[in-house]
């Protein structure tokens, strides 16, 4: 009894027991202890962290377990077999044994469940191999997947891959950028096709990527034209780089290049000592206008570049006041800033030994173009400067001739008629509308060598002088005066109409062919019995003079040297 309650005692802190009094058969009290087990600290927390599931979570795990066993089924089916076989040769390189599974596959089972698995299982073996040859294959055969599954799921993953193939192929930007180009156009397919694609933000972010690539060749196009000072084109490539690439990382430098540029053509203009001093001032205040909006783009847009402060400053230097930049254009400078990558040892190694460009500090926030703006071109820029100098040098004639808003014909005709009408005139008076030229209107062409005379043509409403109406015999829409080259009379009418007669315009007969004249008589002015020269000379007794002996000693021809020793075997 002594040992149960000890027992009992040692074990109460984790078991709970009720103890019952009874008597034993000699009349004895006697204690019977029941024990119950009490639940512990860990059963308690499992009861209470227990998850009572919801009856679409029942239902969900009751399909889950239904299509695993489908797939179970599946498993066995001679087509499945083969598309199996096919995916773990290609996790192990085999390229071509995967490829002929599935393209058994494709022509055993025509109306098999894997048929568009299989289709892009052979695309992505080819973009897996790698190669020239290779992609170029695999591009088809994505393509090809678009074109016969356009509503599946996976043809956005398809036409991801096509750009990722020229993504791939990409190289530096001072190299061949045909890659980008069609890297950009890929993704942007890809983007507008498939907008509700999961890929979307990856897309987005390797466009920004591509268009890292296409920013900097034209920066370092415009930073090669300015170390040749040529400044128009060095204009139109930092512009071309403004306009079209706003998510730049270097754009601070792009538009510190383009003031500067703009400053230099300042500086062409004072340097001019032939232009007049107002129409130098005027163009002095055009260029120094357009290097300030590029500064002040900077130190607003860009705020938190690194470079906003050479904006600032030189700014400064041209006395006007430094712009403050909003919160909101603070902000989205910060952002776009912090949204840039770092460059790690690791990339560094890579850009040192791959031929990859450099794409670390491209942006990871923001939306990239998806079109791009008409490019500006040196050409243009060159005419602009043109303008630019014709309006400083002459204001008014560049405000007369500023363009104005098209207006149609009518309008035209209108506005000629009332220039044409008395300036005393100022009832409104509506002109009348112009006739279209009949072919009697034409004046006649002219005839034979006579004199000079002037044909005035008459405008419909308005009244015209009695010469000219009699000179023209009625009246015309033109308005304007013939001048016709011969007499004052009036020319006779040409039967043809104005129009030139076939043949030659030279009538006249030709001259007679001369005779070539008679050939000189030849003279020989050789003395007969004289030597003719390059001829040898013969003795009184008519033999030819024998040559002169050779000094062979003194001679340094080895053609008249004697052989000595092996030399006379050598026949040459």
């Amino acid at each position: 009894m002594a040992a149960l309650m000890a027992g009992t005692f040692a074990a109460s802190a984790q078991v709970a027991g009720s103890t019952q009094t009874t008597t034993d058969a000699n009349g004895q009290p006697q204690q019977t202890v029941t024990m119950s087990a009490s639940p512990s600290k860990k059963e308690k927390k499992q009861k209470e962290d227990k998850v009572v599931q919801s009856k679409d979570t029942k239902k969900r795990m009751q399909e889950t377990k239904k299509a695993d066993a489908v797939t179970a089924a599946d498993a066995k089916l001679p087509d499945r077999i083969l598309y199996d076989k096919a995916l773990a040769a290609t996790k192990k390189g085999h390229f071509d044994v995967a490829r002929l599974d599935l393209q058994t596959l494709l022509n055993t089972y025509p109306d098999s469940q894997y048929q568009m698995k299989a289709k892009l299982a052979i695309a992505d073996s080819w973009y897996r191999e790698g190669g020239t040859a290779a992609l170029t294959q695999a591009e088809q055969e994505y393509k090809d997947f678009i074109t016969f599954f356009p509503n599946a799921p996976e043809a956005a993953e398809a036409q991801m891959r096509v750009g990722d193939i020229y993504f791939r192929q990409m190289d530096k930007p001072d190299r061949d950028y045909s890659k980008a180009l069609h890297a950009q156009e890929e993704y942007r397919l890809m983007l507008q096709q498939f907008p509700d694609s999961t890929l979307v933000p990856q897309a987005k972010q390797r466009l920004r990527e591509v268009q890292e690539v296409l920013a900097t060749r034209e920066a370092e196009i415009a930073g090669y034209y300015a170390t040749r000072e040529n400044w128009p084109a060095t204009i139109a490539r930092y512009q071309t780089v403004a306009d079209t690439y706003p998510q730049y990382s270097h754009m601070d430098d792009v538009l510190v290049g383009l003031g500067d540029a703009y400053e230099a053509e300042a500086r062409l203009v004072r340097a001019q000592k032939q232009l007049p001093e107002d129409a130098k001032s005027r163009l002095e205040r055009i260029y120094d206008d357009r290097a300030a909006d590029a500064y002040r783009k900077v130190a607003t847009e860009h705020s938190a570049s690194p470079h906003v402060e050479d904006a600032r400053d030189r700014l400064a230097a041209m006395n006007l006041p430094i712009p403050t930049p909003t919160p909101e254009q603070a902000a989205t400078s910060e952002a776009l800033e912090n949204s840039r990558g770092q460059y790690r040892l690791q990339d560094r190694a890579k850009l040192m030994i791959l031929r990859r460009p450099d794409v670390v500090m491209a942006a990871h926030d923001g939306e990239p173009p998806l079109a791009d703006p008409k490019p500006t071109l040196a050409p243009a820029v060159t005419k602009q400067i043109l303008q630019d100098y014709k309006t400083a040098m002459d204001p008014t004639s560049a405000a007369a001739a500023t363009p104005t808003t098209p207006q149609p014909a009518g309008a035209e005709a209108a506005s000629d008629a009332s220039d044409a009408a008395p300036a005393g005139n100022t009832a409104a008076t509506p002109a009348a509308p112009a006739a279209p030229l009949a072919l009697q209107d034409i004046p006649a062409a002219e005839s034979g060598a006579g004199g000079s005379g002037a044909v005035m043509t008459n405008v419909p409403g308005a009244t015209s002088s009695a010469g000219a109406a009699a000179s023209t015999g009625g009246t015309n829409s033109m308005g304007v005066e013939v001048l016709t080259p011969g007499a004052n009379t009036q020319p006779a009418v040409d039967p043809n109409g104005g129009l030139k007669t076939v043949g030659p315009t030279n009538t006249t007969t030709p001259p007679p062919v001369e005779k070539p004249a008679a050939a000189p008589d030849a003279v020989n002015d050789v003395t007969p019995g004289a030597q003719a020269p390059g001829q040898p000379t013969t003795a009184s007794s008519g033999k030819k003079t024998p040559k002169p002996a050779y000094d062979k000693d003194e001679e340094s021809s080895s053609k008249h040297k004697k052989k000595k020793g092996l030399a006379k075997i050598n026949p040459f």
